[in-house]
């Protein structure tokens, strides 16, 4: 495919994933199930599809953008026909044509949505190509999963959409224990091949260099995101739309690493990452540790239980005092823990600075700075070229 045809391609699917995801929006309203998390996984979608039609244009020979295309089109024409036959066959009886036949394709319609996004776009990330003939068989076995789930989805769930109760129209009766083994076959195989494509990413990972590295670096920075803000969010529900952002990111993120835009800010993000979160956790403990020890000694002395404002002030201005203190040391913690090639570099050049000011021999200069080119560039061969000033005149 032409790179004007795959564009124009890219770009339709694009426009009909856009619109189809505003009839959802639309629908859900209409139904009275709409969401803050609907509309997020809604945006997600778009952000994929966007994403997609991006790299599928610049780049038609590459795979990944085609997986975004093709898991957002298969995700969001499931939410589409769900809220379709929901309302055409509850909200509105007989309102809606064929409300009863679109109940059944958001049945399977998960499994390529799932697939292309989880299996396969693992496998060949970032460059299109795997990572060698060994893993074809993973290509396979994901196939066979994808035709295998969609049979039992689409034939065998009773239920099409569990919260509104809408039947399967095309269920095949089946005994309750065969169904119950046909659908932990089907876990089975979908833990299998999600593994194999995260153990590809790894030794990809492992084994790349220079750009592939850094490609990498931004889809790991990403995934590590992820089961942190898991975490918070069972902590705390409002971290959950912080869960759904990132997420949404996940194809940004994806298209930064396959076009290559700004391929190395990625290390700057997660050195800020690295030390802005340690910072607000050390400041929250140290808020939450002013406050519980200053109610519990004002308890002690008064006998009284309600605490005193002036136990949240000086909280606060003990943290606005360790900000600063706080953040240089967690930052040269972090620059010598995880950046100690670029820590060592800048404690030479700031070495070297105080002797440039102090250093009165031209040729010990010459030889100091040499010295300080090879540890912090590392180039193959340094020399220094002096210009004779008589001559130059």
């Amino acid at each position: 495919m032409s790179r004007r045809a795959a564009s124009r391609v890219a770009g339709a699917s694009c426009a009909l994933i856009v619109f189809l995801g505003a009839c959802v929006i639309a629908l859900q309203v209409l139904n009275d199930r709409a969401t803050v998390q609907d509309t997020v996984a809604a945006g997600g979608a778009v952000t994929s599809a966007v994403v997609g039609a991006v790299v599928a244009s610049r780049h038609p020979g590459n795979p990944v953008g085609w997986f975004f295309l093709g898991s957002s089109m298969s995700l969001t024409l499931a939410e589409f026909t769900s809220e379709y036959a929901l309302y055409g066959l509850r909200t509105e009886p007989g309102s809606l044509p064929l409300a009863g036949a679109m109940a059944w394709p958001q049945t399977w319609l998960w499994v390529p949505g799932v697939s292309l996004s989880l299996i396969f776009l693992p496998l060949y990330f970032p460059n299109g190509r795997l990572l060698s003939a060994r893993w074809r068989w993973v290509v396979l076995l994901a196939a066979a999963f994808c035709a295998y789930s969609v049979v039992v989805s689409a034939f065998l769930s009773e239920r099409a959409d569990s919260e509104a109760g809408i039947a399967n129209p095309l269920l095949v009766a089946a005994p309750g224990p065969v169904v119950r083994v046909l659908e932990g076959i089907e876990l089975v195989f979908l833990i299998t091949v999600v593994l194999a494509a995260a153990a590809s990413l790894v030794v990809r990972f492992r084994r790349s260099r220079g750009e592939e590295r850094q490609q990498m670096k931004w889809l790991t920075y990403v995934a590590a995101l992820m089961p942190v803000l898991i975490v918070l969010t069972s902590w705390f529900p409002a971290a959950d739309y912080a869960a759904g952002a990132v997420f949404a990111s996940v194809p940004v993120v994806v298209g930064v690493a396959v076009l290559k835009y700004r391929l190395y800010d990625v290390d700057v993000i997660i050195n800020r990452t690295l030390v802005y979160g340690a910072l607000t956790v050390m400041l929250v403990l140290v808020y939450l540790g002013g406050v519980a020890t200053t109610q519990t000694v004002f308890r002690l002395v008064t006998g009284q239980e309600q605490q005193p404002q002036i136990a949240i002030v000086g909280s606060t201005l003990v943290i606005a005092a360790l900000f600063n203190p706080l953040r240089r040391r967690i930052q040269g913690f972090i620059d010598r823990r995880f950046y100690r090639r670029k820590y060592d570099a800048k404690e030479t050049l700031e070495a070297f600075s105080v002797k440039l000011r102090d250093e009165t021999d031209l040729d010990r200069l010459g030889d100091e700075l040499i010295r300080v080119v090879r540890g912090t560039m590392q180039p193959e061969h340094a020399s220094l070229w002096l210009r004779d000033t008589e001559e130059g005149r």
